[in-house]
């Protein structure tokens, strides 16, 4: 059994312009993502143009915050070690990379349903990351 190591620090995210929503939602527990008005695409992580059509028409949308592990890492050594890195398939479609927390970091696996849960970081930000479903 492998467990998080507790002691580890989440860093500050870098916060660009615009990014003050996406910031605001997580700190209400909520997950955003952007939508796109012109190609109805959604996308994360969230810019001022459409990764797909290039429009500027894009729009802040709530997410269910319930995806599943696309692939994942678990880092074993180092500073803050040990934990767990992913790229998680939103049920909206977009694929995030977070981190997958409070979990024995042994029982990860490819395609296991996961939900968001939000961790503060040293500044006091939350940071989205996602927790098995069950």
């Amino acid at each position: 059994m492998t467990a998080q190591n507790p002691e580890r620090k989440i860093g500050d995210p870098a916060m660009n312009p615009g990014d003050e929503p996406y910031f605001a939602a997580a700190k209400e527990g909520r997950l955003l993502i952007k939508r796109c008005n012109s190609c109805g695409q959604p996308h994360h992580y969230p810019r001022q143009l459409c990764p797909f059509c290039w429009s500027s028409d894009v729009v802040w949308s709530d997410a269910s915050g319930d995806g599943e592990i696309y692939t994942y890492s678990v880092t074993r050594r180092g500073a803050g070690a040990p934990y767990c890195i992913a790229y998680v398939a939103l049920d909206e479609g977009p694929v995030v990379m977070t981190n997958i927390v409070d979990v024995d970091l042994d029982t990860v696996k490819i395609g296991q349903r996961v939900k968001a849960v939000f961790k503060t970081s040293a500044n006091g930000t939350s940071i989205p990351m996602f927790t098995p479903s069950s």
